[in-house]
């Protein structure tokens, strides 16, 4: 076993973070997060880019055995490690711990819960679990989605949609309440995030030139009756894991607790069903359970005390 590390490159190496992720991944995601969770942050404003250079590969020949990086913020950092490889685990936590800035904010290493190997390592080195967050998953297998659309609302053909009323509609399910209508064109969010404007560019930039593993005419769009967009449901469909990653989902304020968001669902249930998946992945909130989702994922944030 000849192992050499390699430092992440935005251009050349998303290939190689997708090969490890789709090789290690289960569906109780033991040995790290699903592949679609990396680049969907990659290619997201909303990441801080200037630090990608500090996410890390382990490599055995050719072969990428380990990966480390961040998602949001910089000091939130994720690990995913191939089975066979655990003696990888300590050197990991080290480098991790030392290359990443930690700014004014305690640094956080988010693990699966079936990372042992790793969790035990950042035990030994202080670190301890000070909150765990669950997300819920639909098991195609043993249950189906069948909420119907509500009346007065239809679907929208992805590959057809118009790029501004998707931005519209996503600027409004996730930023209203904080930052206002959708108005003022060129004007950033109070805490420097995007204006309506830069959210355009990105869905159109999205639509037409998506990333490599991207599953944009999967995505689930409904309309009201005049014809604007009132809720988005991205999907991105894995294959090799047999794995619909539902990310992002969306209701503008004025349709929610109408069933459009479980409707939404249900449509990605039968197409993705179709296509052969068998996980659909939810989020941490109780509307999952509400309308059957059952699985758990359990990541585990630790800190030092």
């Amino acid at each position: 076993m000849h192992i050499t590390t390699k430092q992440f490159q935005i251009l050349t190496d998303i290939d190689l973070a997708w090969k490890l992720m789709t090789d290690v991944y289960d569906h109780e995601e033991t040995n790290g997060p699903a592949a679609p969770f990396f680049e969907y942050a990659i290619i997201s404003s909303w990441l801080e880019k200037d630090y990608l250079r500090l996410n890390r590969f382990w490599l055995d020949g050719d072969v990428p055995v380990a990966f480390v990086f961040y998602e949001q913020p910089v000091t939130s950092i994720y690990f995913v490690l191939r089975p066979g490889y655990e003696s990888l685990a300590g050197e990991m936590i080290q480098y991790a711990e030392t290359a990443y800035p930690k700014f004014d904010e305690p640094q956080e290493f988010v693990f699966t819960s079936g990372q042992k190997a790793l969790i035990e390592e950042a035990g030994k080195r202080g670190y301890h679990v000070v909150y765990e967050e669950d997300d819920r998953i639909f098991d195609l297998r043993t249950g189906k989605l069948d909420y119907p659309l509500p009346e007065g609302y239809h679907f929208v053909d992805a590959r057809t949609s118009d790029p501004l009323k998707s931005a519209k509609c996503l600027w409004e399910g996730f930023n209203s309440e904080d930052f206002g209508p959708f108005v003022d064109w060129d004007v950033p969010t109070k805490n420097g995030g995007l204006s309506p404007h830069e959210l355009y560019y990105n869905v159109m930039c999205a639509t037409v030139s998506p990333s490599p593993h991207a599953t944009y005419d999967l995505t689930v769009i409904i309309a009201d009756e005049n014809e604007d967009y009132v809720c988005f449901s991205g999907m991105w469909w894995v294959p090799e894991n047999r794995l619909a990653y539902m990310e992002p989902l969306c209701t503008v304020p004025a349709h929610q607790h109408k069933g459009l968001a479980a409707a939404a669902l249900s449509r990605h249930d039968q197409v993705m069903r179709k296509l052969g998946a068998e996980i659909m992945t939810g989020g941490g909130n109780d509307f999952y359970k509400k309308i059957g989702y059952q699985g758990i994922h359990r990541n585990l944030h630790m800190q030092k005390a």
